[in-house]
């Protein structure tokens, strides 16, 4: 009978020691995030998936499609294509997909970039059901941010314009060839030709052979 009434006592002080905690933390400000509804403000050196850097100048990305990334990437999960446009000095990205569940946040992408166009996202919300949500468009990216901040979207080139900018480079390149070759024929017709000597064409006489006494 004894060790009945003591061992509920000893319950119920366990009881009062564990609400004595709760109680404690309860009073105390709340050390936890909201998630959902509060999102975590991450380190700056926290490493989400690439993105591009919007440009303070132009309001665009600086990406130039020179494919340094996609060929220096070790998971070869970059998949990137360009164009340059008529009047355009540098080639323009018309694709940049980036399949992240292959990705091992090396980093080489952004260190290789020549204008430093790639940065890493402060994303962290990355859970998904399908392969295809850990796959993700650089340019519509783009786009959702530039309409976040108030910027004007980046225009996506469509098929049509793309075959044309292609055909259009194509028909510049062959006009290009073309002229290089009309003035390398003009070059070798203006150049004075070589005067022809009395002797020139001859053929040289041999030297006489010692007689030998």
């Amino acid at each position: 009978m004894i060790t009945y009434f003591k061992e509920i006592l000893v319950g119920f002080w366990s009881l009062l020691a564990g609400m004595a905690v709760t109680i404690r933390y309860f009073v105390k400000p709340i050390v936890t995030v909201q998630y959902p509804r509060e999102k975590l403000q991450m380190s700056p050196r926290y490493r989400g998936y690439p993105q591009f850097i919007i440009d303070p100048e132009t309001h665009t990305h600086k990406c130039i499609a020179c494919e340094m990334c996609s060929r220096i990437c070790p998971s070869q999960l970059i998949a990137l294509e360009g164009v340059k446009f008529p009047g355009a000095k540098q080639k323009i990205a018309t694709k940049y997909v980036h399949e992240h569940y292959y990705c091992s946040l090396c980093g080489l992408c952004i260190e290789v970039c020549p204008t430093t166009a790639l940065e890493y996202s402060q994303e962290y919300r990355l859970a998904g059901f399908r392969r295809e949500d850990a796959v993700f468009d650089h340019l519509i990216l783009l786009q959702k941010r530039q309409k976040a901040v108030g910027l004007p979207a980046t225009p996506i080139p469509t098929e049509a314009e793309i075959a044309a900018a292609v055909a259009a480079e194509a028909a510049a390149k062959e006009a290009r060839e073309k002229e290089a070759r009309e003035k390398e024929a003009a070059a070798k017709a203006k150049a004075p030709k070589p005067a022809e000597g009395p002797e020139q064409g001859k053929p040289k006489e041999a030297p006489p052979e010692e007689v030998k006494e």
